[in-house]
């Protein structure tokens, strides 16, 4: 039996202590110093591991931008796109939002117009003979054109008004001390002489503007609506427009544009603009008033100090339309009335002025289909324009 005191013996045990330990002879460093590095290379490897894990976690969360052609991130691409629809947050709400409305109301404006224009014995003898002549189609006809021009002249508006609003109310509050939208963002407090002003004047400013815009749009939209009633031999009271009139019928919006251009020149595409301008102005200074009016109004009344209550914009919405269309409603009528008559003259030919009578029967045709309209479509738009606003607001910058 050896003796286990001899070297050659104790070196034996050594290896087999170290072997128990768990250690082979490959991992054993007899030099102190070389240990010590072995030790930091492996909490160095171990630090790693748990960096690669904690990347692999988030990239999971999180997954990594892909990287195009031109070596931009995708992800910076959508944080651009996220930033720039934030900042035009205004228009892009009211861009989707006015096409929404247009569409679902517009047959009730074609009813409006018609009736405004030629006789008919109420709003459901209008409805009848416009779909036993023209069926469903007839009460479509001209929707091009307004779902253009709506859309952008609502966009222009909503952003004019926007920007004027807060210039008008820094200006009321340098000059006279008031706060106007502090006032107005405040719980529990009412309208006044300085915010119905001031919203007024606002909205008049985005009005007058887009008269320029909309009144080509507008008169294109108004002969595409009445085309096939000024066709029709008796409505025409002197034969020799009729060939003119008859020109209208059945074509779209953009030959429709070019007949107009025909007959009565570039110039001829802003008939009716004095009319179109004081309708423009006045109504939308009344329907800014209206609408910032009663949201707040209602918001007090709701207890909702956000100024944004779902129902307080509902009928706000629906109470702006109906208030200026039954203020403007006699000038919207004899701007219809002389431009659908100036669709049967020439260029140079003098069409006979129609003058503006408040309170008289015969300028208030359509109103109730109007004033309908006018609520549903006001309701629609500002009920989507905030939601969408909001939520754009809403959105994460990546």
């Amino acid at each position: 039996m050896p003796d286990s005191s001899s070297p050659a013996n104790k070196h034996d045990g050594q290896q087999q202590e170290r072997r128990s330990g768990g250690l082979t002879d490959d991992e054993v460093c007899p030099d102190p110093r070389l240990a010590t590095a072995a030790a930091a290379s492996a909490a160095l490897s171990a630090a790693s591991n748990r960096a690669a894990a904690a990347a692999a976690a988030a990239n999971t969360t999180n997954p990594p931008s892909t990287t195009a052609a031109d070596g931009s991130s995708s992800n910076g691409a959508v944080s651009s796109y996220q930033r720039l629809v934030k900042h035009y947050r205004i228009e892009v709400a009211a861009s989707a939002s006015s096409v929404v409305s247009t569409v679902t109301t517009f047959p009730l404006d074609s009813v409006k117009t018609r009736m405004q224009t030629y006789q008919y014995a109420g709003f459901r003898d209008c409805v009848r003979t416009t779909y036993r002549n023209e069926h469903l189609r007839g009460f479509f006809r001209g929707v091009t054109a307004p779902m253009a021009s709506i859309t952008l002249v609502r966009t222009v508006s909503f952003s004019i008004y926007q920007r004027t609003k807060y210039t008008y109310c820094n200006w009321v509050k340098q000059t006279f001390g008031f706060d106007v939208m502090k006032h107005v963002s405040t719980n529990g407090t009412y309208p006044n002489l300085w915010t119905v002003a001031t919203f007024g004047a606002a909205g008049a400013t985005a009005g007058s503007c887009i008269t320029a815009i909309a009144c080509p749009f507008e008169l294109t939209k108004l002969s595409a609506q009445v085309s096939v009633l000024m066709a029709d031999k008796k409505n025409c009271l002197k034969p020799e427009r009729h060939a003119i009139a008859a020109s209208y019928q059945n074509k779209g919006t953009l030959k429709t544009l070019g007949n107009i251009i025909k007959h009565r020149g570039f110039g001829g595409l802003y008939t009716g603009f004095r009319l179109h301008l004081m309708r423009d102005t006045l109504g939308t200074a009344t329907y800014f008033m209206t609408y910032e009016s009663s949201k707040q109004l209602l918001t007090t009344f709701g207890g909702d100090g956000t100024h944004s209550n779902p129902l307080a914009v509902l009928v706000a919405g629906g109470l702006c339309g109906i208030v200026s269309w039954a203020l403007i409603y006699p000038v919207d009528s004899a701007k219809s009335i002389y431009q659908r008559n100036s669709l049967m003259y020439s260029k140079g030919q003098e069409v006979e002025p129609v003058k503006i009578r408040f309170f008289q029967r015969n300028m208030y045709r359509g109103l109730g289909v109007s004033m309908g309209r006018s609520c549903a479509v006001n309701a629609v738009f500002f009920s989507s324009f905030e939601f969408l606003k909001k939520r754009i607001k809403a959105m994460e910058d990546v």
